[in-house]
C-alpha cells in the first residue's frame, strides 16, 4: 500500500468521524495530509498500528509520523538485525523522530540474577550493556531499560540492594563515555520482582551516582504499586529520565481506565519547564483496547483527548 493511501483507507475502513483532521485528509483526493504534531513526545511501538500501516516497520514509522507522533520505542530492538536497526535509525532521523527505550536483556531479566551478587550474572549484564552501545549507535537511541531481576530470598535486602548498586555502577561506566542512559524500571508484574517502587529506585540512583543511571517511571506500574503519582514523581523527579504510559486496569491507552492522564501529562510538562529538564519521551507501553483499524483510531483519539490543551 502506498503511504499516501493509508489515512484514506483507515478512515474508510473504520467509519470513524471523530477525528476531524483525519476525515479532512481523507477528502483530499487520495492524499493524506500530515496530522497535527502532538504537543508531547509520545512514543508508540511497532505493532500498535500494523492494521493501518501494514507489518513493515518502516511503513509503520511513517504512519506514526503522519498521525503526529514524533518518537518511537522498541523493547525488542536488540533482537533485530543490525541492518534493520540502522534503517530504523536513519528513517527516524529523516522524519525528525526521537528513539525511546529499548530493553537490555541478556536473558536474566525475569529470574533471580543481579540481586545475588554472583559474577556469572554480572558478566552477562555487562556484556549485554556493551552490545547495547552498538545497537544505540545504529538506531540513534539514548535510553535503555534495565531491571535487576527477582529477589534472592537467602540474602538480606540490604545486601541484595548493594549487589544491584554494584552491577549498575559497572553498567554506568560502560555507558557514560557514550552519553547513554540506562533507566531502571520498577515493576508490578509479580511479587517476586526486586525493584518495585520509585523511592527504592531513587535510592539506587543516588548510590550509583552517575548521569548514565536514572529512573524509568512507568505510570501503569506505579499506579498499581504506589498510587499518588504526582507526589511520587515530585519526590524522585531529579532522577527520572523517561516515562511510560498505560491505563489501569487493563494496561491500555489513556481514557480506558482510572488514571487521569490529561492531568499527569500537564503535570509532567509544567514540572519539566519549571526545572529546565527539557522534553521527556513518553513511551506508549500498552495495548490497544479494541482490535483492528477501529481500535488504532480510537487509540489516536485517546491521545488527542489527553494531550495538552
Amino acid at each position: 500500500m502506498k503511504r499516501r493511501d493509508f489515512t484514506k483507507n483507515i478512515i474508510a475502513g473504520t467509519g470513524l468521524a471523530t477525528l476531524p483532521t483525519l476525515a479532512k485528509s481523507a477528502e483530499k483526493a487520495n492524499v493524506a495530509s500530515p496530522q497535527p504534531v502532538f504537543k508531547l513526545k509520545y512514543a508508540p511501538h511497532f505493532g500498535m498500528f500494523q492494521n493501518s500501516a501494514g507489518k513493515d516497520e518502516i511503513d509503520q514509522l511513517k504512519f506514526m509520523h503522519e498521525m503526529g507522533f514524533r518518537a518511537l520505542e522498541d523493547n525488542g530492538m536488540m533482537g533485530r538485525t543490525p541492518e534493520l536497526q540502522k534503517k530504523i535509525g536513519d528513517t527516524m532521523a529523516k522524519l525528525d523522530m526521537a528513539m525511546g527505550v529499548f530493553v537490555i536483556d541478556g536473558g536474566d531479566n525475569w529470574k533471580t540474577s543481579l540481586t545475588t551478587g554472583k559474577q556469572e550474572f554480572k558478566d552477562v549484564f555487562l556484556n549485554t550493556c556493551k552490545k547495547a552501545v552498538e545497537v544505540a549507535k545504529r538506531c540513534n537511541a539514548k535510553y535503555m531499560t534495565i531491571v535487576p531481576g527477582y529477589f534472592e530470598r537467602n540474602l538480606p535486602i540490604g545486601v541484595q540492594t548493594g549487589n544491584v548498586i554494584d552491577a549498575f555502577r559497572r553498567g554506568a561506566e560502560i555507558f557514560e563515555p557514550h552519553g547513554l542512559v540506562m533507566v531502571m524500571e520498577p515493576l508490578s508484574d509479580n511479587a517476586d520482582l526486586f525493584l518495585r517502587n520509585s523511592d527504592q529506585s531513587y535510592m539506587i540512583c543516588k548510590a550509583v551516582n552517575s548521569p548514565s543511571c536514572k529512573i524509568l517511571f512507568d505510570m501503569w506500574h506505579m499506579q498499581r504499586n504506589e498510587g499518588r503519582m504526582t507526589q511520587h514523581m515530585d519526590w524522585v523527579w531529579d532522577e527520572i529520565a523517561y516515562f511510560q504510559i498505560g491505563d489501569e486496569p487493563g494496561r491500555k491507552e489513556p481514557t480506558t481506565g482510572e488514571v487521569n492522564y490529561k492531568f499527569l501529562f500537564k503535570h509532567i510538562n509544567e514540572k519539566a519547564k519549571a526545572t529546565n529538564r527539557g522534553e521527556f519521551i513518553l513511551g506508549m507501553e500498552h495495548g490497544n483496547s479494541i482490535g483492528g483499524k477501529e481500535g488504532e483510531m480510537k487509540l489516536i483519539e485517546a491521545y488527542r483527548a489527553s494531550d495538552l490543551a
